[in-house]
């Protein structure tokens, strides 16, 4: 079983891919800006209160079912609830979300190799027009980007687990851990940092709301790529001596001290660039910010260290955004591949064909739909205003199914797989303590109460409002 090729070869290995899968624009730039917008220090206590409290033990229980099962999301709960329809239903559910995620995401990472390459053209100052980002999402161009992309993630996926998707994580993961700290630790010796991280770090617990709290929850959620199904598919390819709980563990550190430390990047920047920034006022969105507001940061380094340093600051900044999204982008589409293959008993090759083939037919119809194709880019209608496709893949899979699914999950552990099942699976490999005792405990009662709530409130919020 150690030499098995559809395992990890190790703990760091695992550690390193899931949190690949788990590292993505969200915690670059949505993390660090949600918490300046929503309390500052008082947002990071809650967020991290979160992790510990019911992100953790969904991770436990995604990975306990995982390699109990050795099975993708679809097999595990079919084994699990004895081929339940019912069941069978939530498992398929948990293979289209990361399908469809995989649509937009794909889309994303194409513009963050686009930004990339047109910095090192020497177009930072093009970028940074207020016009550019329009024009550049609709040039004919985004199509070889998307080829581009496509074709790093099929490279990795064909090498399979140990060989594609462990190997990939041991080399750009490390690269992303320098470049992030390195951004960090230069954006730190700008004028007027310091009142970045001020705010960054102190309590503002008059602005704590309901929405904040539920803001750092769902952060918490999909920042630990929670429902996708990505951590139950790299459960099953764990080993028996593999501790679990502090693979939990170190997946939980690493994810939040990324964040962490992108927040010592992010903020700190913005108020040394714009001294009366009010956070307040910038944008929700994590695109807004990367490819408006951005390159107008990296603009006005231009005085100070030169067009060819604010130039190598931008394009080091787009490669980490890039490598984040890409190896995202790789665990995500694992989730499919691994079903279909185990589903139909096809080689790992000809499941991959299927599922790239219609992750790219997606994700060209979803680049199509910001203008050049009208049923496109008028997809659907609700909350009184006309929806893309790209808005409606967003807004269901992404914003809505995966506390549901996080949800089923917690559902199935509780109804179907047992107490003691579970226990025995998280004790393979190392004594558990406490964590394993709360862990079952919280599944039981308040987070699936928890995450019931999250979906309703966030269905009505999006679709009702």
């Amino acid at each position: 079983m150690h030499n098995n090729p559809d395992q990890f070869s190790s703990k760091i290995g695992f550690v390193l891919a899931a949190a690949g899968s788990a590292v993505g624009i969200g915690n670059l730039v949505g993390f660090p800006v949600a918490a300046a917008k929503n309390g500052g220090g008082a947002f990071l206590l809650l967020y991290i209160f979160f992790v510990v409290a019911i992100c953790l033990p969904l991770i436990l229980a995604e990975l306990s079912l995982g390699r109990a099962t050795g099975q993708s999301p679809l097999g595990a709960f079919k084994q699990v609830s004895k081929n339940s329809k019912i069941w069978a239903f939530a498992g398929a559910l948990s293979l289209i979300t990361p399908f469809m995620i995989a649509v937009f995401y794909s889309v994303l990472t194409v513009w963050l190799l686009g930004y990339f390459l047109q910095v090192l053209s020497g177009r930072l100052d093009e970028l940074a027009t207020p016009v550019y980002f329009g024009g550049f999402i609709t040039s004919p161009w985004i199509f070889a980007y998307l080829a581009a992309v496509i074709g790093m993630v099929v490279l990795v996926l064909k090498g399979g687990v140990r060989d594609g998707i462990e190997k990939a994580a041991r080399l750009l993961m490390p690269m992303l851990f320098i470049m992030l700290i390195g951004l960090a630790v230069f954006v730190l010796t700008l004028p007027n940092a310091a009142a970045g991280l001020k705010f960054y770090f102190t309590p503002q617990l008059d602005r704590i709301t309901w929405s904040v709290v539920n803001g750092a929850l769902s952060q918490a959620f999909f920042s630990l790529s929670l429902g996708m199904g990505i951590l139950i598919t790299y459960g099953s390819y764990l080993r028996k001596q593999d501790n679990l709980v502090q693979s939990a563990k170190m997946l939980a550190c690493t994810d939040t001290g990324v964040a962490l430390v992108a927040g010592l990047m992010t903020l700190p920047a913005i108020f040394a660039i714009y001294p009366s920034t009010n956070p307040g006022e910038l944008s929700d969105s994590s695109v807004g910010l990367i490819f408006s507001f951005f390159p107008n940061i990296f603009m006005a380094m231009v005085p100070k260290f030169g067009y060819l340093a604010a130039s190598f600051v931008a394009a080091t900044f787009f490669l980490l955004a890039f490598v984040a999204a890409i190896t995202s982008l790789v665990s995500i589409i694992e989730v499919p591949v691994a079903a279909l293959k185990a589903e139909s008993k096809q080689t790992r090759n000809k499941a991959l064909t299927v599922v790239i083939t219609g992750v790219l037919l997606g994700a060209v119809f979803s680049a199509l739909s910001f203008g050049q194709v009208k049923w496109l880019s008028e997809f659907a209608f609700y909350s009184g205003m006309n929806k893309s496709l790209f808005d409606v893949l967003v807004d269901v899979f992404y914003d809505t199914i995966l506390p549901f699914n996080g949800l089923l999950i917690c559902l199935l552990v509780v109804w179907q797989w047992k107490r003691h099942n579970m226990a025995a699976e998280m004790a393979s490999g190392g004594a558990t303590g406490w964590l394993e005792r709360y862990t079952h405990a919280a599944i039981a009662f308040w987070i699936p109460a928890i995450l019931a709530t999250v979906f309703v409130v966030t269905v009505i919020n999006k679709f009702f409002s």
